[in-house]
């Protein structure tokens, strides 16, 4: 996924009601961005972290900037969670998930479940669909482990139950996570900050659910899916 135009590089100065963040440009300009990450992003709206903006030329858009990545534990971290479908929809028509290939379409925002919209519904004559979601992660609190999510994930455990749905009505389903960091090796369920999740991911693994980490090249161009990192349970006796 190519960004427009190179990313400005800046320093974070607060990001603040969620979607707000004030940044210093290398050139001094003072900025407000809009941040288009939810979550808590811990270790991610320090004051001080070096950031990068897009910059929009639609005359309609209130914020005319984006914060895109930040620069934490010496690599680029991507927060912008609407990036992930771009990258794993680049990296499927690239046939670049091997466990995703041989489908000859993928259909994106299909309804199913209980009112909800998959992300992409993959499909051949010849083999059961696949109906994958797709998650943000850039969390990483110690050693090389991405985790997710960052904060209570209600809505993420919703589609965890109608992925496992899926499984049961014979088809396939899976759960992809798109880290994007580049300082990760391994992934897991955060069952610190949201142990019903955790044990989610757990259980729909066990219903047939399939669970895939793929972790992220960045640079202030470009974000594209590297390779896949190893999935290990949540350890739940520690979240109680």
């Amino acid at each position: 996924m190519d960004f427009p135009q190179p990313l400005e590089r800046g320093t974070l100065v607060s990001r603040y009601k969620r979607f707000f963040a004030d940044v210093v440009m290398d050139d001094g300009r003072e900025i407000t961005a809009h941040c288009p990450n939810p979550g808590a992003m811990l270790g991610l709206n320090t004051p001080g972290l070096p950031a990068w903006l897009s910059k929009s030329d639609d005359p309609k858009r209130k914020l005319a900037h984006t914060l895109e990545l930040v620069e934490a534990d010496g690599g680029l971290v991507g927060i912008n969670t609407l990036h992930p479908n771009r990258i794993a929809a680049e990296a499927l028509a690239a046939d670049a998930i091997p466990e995703l290939t041989g489908y000859a379409t993928h259909r994106r925002e299909v309804r199913y479940g209980e009112n909800s919209r998959v992300d992409f519904l993959l499909e051949h004559p010849d083999r059961p669909p696949c109906w994958l979601e797709i998650k943000n992660c850039h969390l990483r609190r110690a050693g090389t482990l991405a985790e997710f999510p960052d904060c209570v994930a209600a809505r993420s455990l919703k589609h965890l139950r109608e992925l496992s749905a899926m499984v049961r009505a014979g088809e396939r389903a899976v759960m992809l996570f798109v880290i994007q960091r580049t300082d990760c090796d391994a992934f897991s369920a955060c069952a610190e900050l949201d142990p019903a999740y955790a044990r989610g991911l757990d259980d729909a693994a066990a219903a047939g659910v399939e669970v895939l980490a793929y972790r992220c090249v960045i640079t202030p161009r470009q974000v594209t899916l590297a390779d896949r990192v190893s999935w290990t349970g949540a350890n739940l006796a520690t979240a109680a």
